[in-house]
C-alpha cells in the first residue's frame, strides 16, 4: 500500500455533498484499524462564488480562480499528493489554476476524466447526463465522451430549472415529493446515466429503490476508485 498517500479534498460546493463525499471514503477504504486508511484533508470552502454563475455569467470568475487556487496550493503544502474537487463544475477552471501553477495538475484527480474511462470500460457506448446547467453547457463530459467514441444526450435546455431544483433541495436539505418525482423522472429516461453533479448521488442514494435506470456513474466515486487502485498498488 502507498502509506504516504495523503488525500486532498476541495469542498463545500456544497457542504452536503462533500458530506457525502467523506462517507464514500470511509467504504472505499475499509479498514480494521483507522491507520489502514490514506490520510484526507478537507477543505470545505463554502465560501467560493457560484461554479455555474461563474462559466454561464462571467460573474466573479478571477475571485472564483484565486480561492480554488488558494485552496489547492494549501491543500498541496499540507501533503496532499492526490486532490479531488467535490464539483463537477469546478473542473472548468482548472485550466486557468494550471497556467498560473503547473505543478498542480500531477496531484488532481480529475472526476470527469475518470467517469469517462469508467464508462468506456463497462462497455456503454451511450450514456444521459445528468448535471448543472453549466456542466452541461460547458460541453466538457461530451467532449471526454466523443473521445472515447460514447454518445452522451442531456435534458433540454426548458428542463434545466427542474435540474436547479434538485440540487438545490440537496444544498438547502429540502426534500419534498415534487423533488423525488422529478428526478425519477430525468434519471429514468435512460439505462445509462452520469451524475454529473455532486449533490445528485445524494438524490440517487435516497429514492435508489424506484430507480429503474441499470448504470448509473457517480464522478467522485469514481475519482475515489482511481485513488484507491493507486493506494492499493503502492
Amino acid at each position: 500500500m502507498k502509506k504516504d498517500m495523503v488525500i486532498g479534498v476541495l469542498g463545500g460546493m456544497g457542504t452536503y455533498a462533500t458530506i457525502h463525499l467523506f462517507e464514500q471514503y470511509a467504504e472505499m477504504f475499509p479498514a480494521e484499524k483507522e491507520w489502514d486508511r490514506p490520510r484526507i484533508i478537507i477543505d470545505n470552502r463554502c465560501t467560493m462564488p457560484s461554479r455555474v454563475r461563474a462559466f454561464m455569467y462571467h460573474e466573479s470568475v478571477d475571485q472564483l480562480r484565486e480561492e480554488m487556487t488558494d485552496s489547492l496550493i494549501h491543500l498541496s503544502n499540507a501533503g496532499c499528493t492526490r486532490i479531488l474537487l467535490a464539483c463537477n463544475t469546478s473542473h472548468l477552471f482548472l485550466p486557468g489554476v494550471y497556467k498560473l501553477h503547473p505543478e498542480l495538475q500531477e496531484k488532481i484527480v480529475h472526476i470527469i476524466e475518470c467517469c469517462c474511462e469508467r464508462i468506456k470500460e463497462s462497455g456503454s457506448n451511450e450514456v444521459y447526463l445528468l448535471g448543472s446547467e453549466g456542466t452541461i453547457d460547458s460541453g466538457i463530459y461530451q467532449e471526454a465522451l466523443k473521445k472515447r467514441g460514447i454518445a452522451c444526450s442531456c435534458p433540454k435546455e426548458e428542463e434545466y430549472a427542474m435540474l436547479r431544483d434538485c440540487i438545490e433541495a440537496v444544498k438547502q436539505k429540502k426534500y419534498s415529493a415534487q423533488v423525488k418525482k422529478v428526478f425519477l423522472d430525468l434519471i429514468n429516461r435512460s439505462d445509462s446515466c452520469i451524475l454529473g453533479c455532486t449533490e445528485l448521488p445524494i438524490l440517487y442514494d435516497r429514492y435508489r429503490d424506484d430507480v429503474t435506470c441499470r448504470k448509473i456513474y457517480d464522478p467522485l466515486l469514481e475519482g475515489l476508485r482511481s485513488i484507491r487502485r493507486e493506494y492499493e498498488n503502492g
